[in-house]
């Protein structure tokens, strides 16, 4: 129905904003990391935005990027997601974060969303492993503050993650330590390793 809005926050509570467009204002759902990113933004905003519509439901959720968004309409298809719950999965996890836990099948960390149980998590995975480009996780996109950046380390960093998620830690957890991480061209697997183990230890 709607695009995107471009207009000025008026209000601002824990899910949703009020943006004035042509002096209407209108209530949109969003993530937690939404309204985080919102907070250093002034003037004003673009925000995406999904209509949903059901018998009983009307609402409007708004997005930063269209890849928040897009990743929003595919979590709908999944059986037993609901926007709710889509959208607490994207306030709990970053976009990136997220595509990453859901072709490791990392369950456990989307599991970790309010009100999404492990069955859905899992769920979610199936649904829609095959439907994340592998090379989507690994792209630089300016807007996430933990996008992994596509460098001649690339190949390293992926290894230093391997690595950790073969000592017992969750693919989630080794993207976000590893990603924390400034290297070089130079820089090795065991020093990202070694780096990211005192990263890991404070998540």
């Amino acid at each position: 129905m709607y695009a995107y809005f471009i207009g000025r926050i008026t209000y601002m509570t824990a899910d949703s904003v009020v943006l004035e467009v042509n002096n209407i204002g209108y209530n949109i759902k969003v993530s937690a990391q939404t309204i985080q990113n919102l907070g250093h933004l002034s003037g004003e905003v673009k925000l995406y935005t999904y209509t949903y519509v059901k018998e009983d439901a009307l609402g409007l959720f708004g997005f930063l990027t269209r890849e928040e968004l897009e990743l929003f309409k595919m979590m709908l298809t999944v059986n037993g997601i609901g926007p709710k719950g889509a959208l607490s999965i994207l306030s709990t996890l970053s976009v990136d974060t997220l595509r990453f836990a859901i072709l490791s099948g990392d369950a456990k960390s989307i599991a970790k969303a309010p009100g999404v149980g492990a069955k859905s998590a899992e769920r979610l995975i199936i649904d829609l492993k095959d439907k994340i480009n592998a090379e989507d996780v690994f792209t630089l996109n300016s807007s996430e503050s933990n996008a992994v950046i596509v460098t001649q380390e690339l190949p390293a960093k992926k290894e230093a993650i391997e690595a950790l998620t073969a000592l017992g830690y969750s693919a989630t957890d080794a993207l976000k330590a590893v990603n924390q991480i400034t290297c070089t061209e130079d820089t090795t697997v065991e020093e990202i390793l070694k780096q990211a183990l005192k990263v890991i230890m404070t998540l």
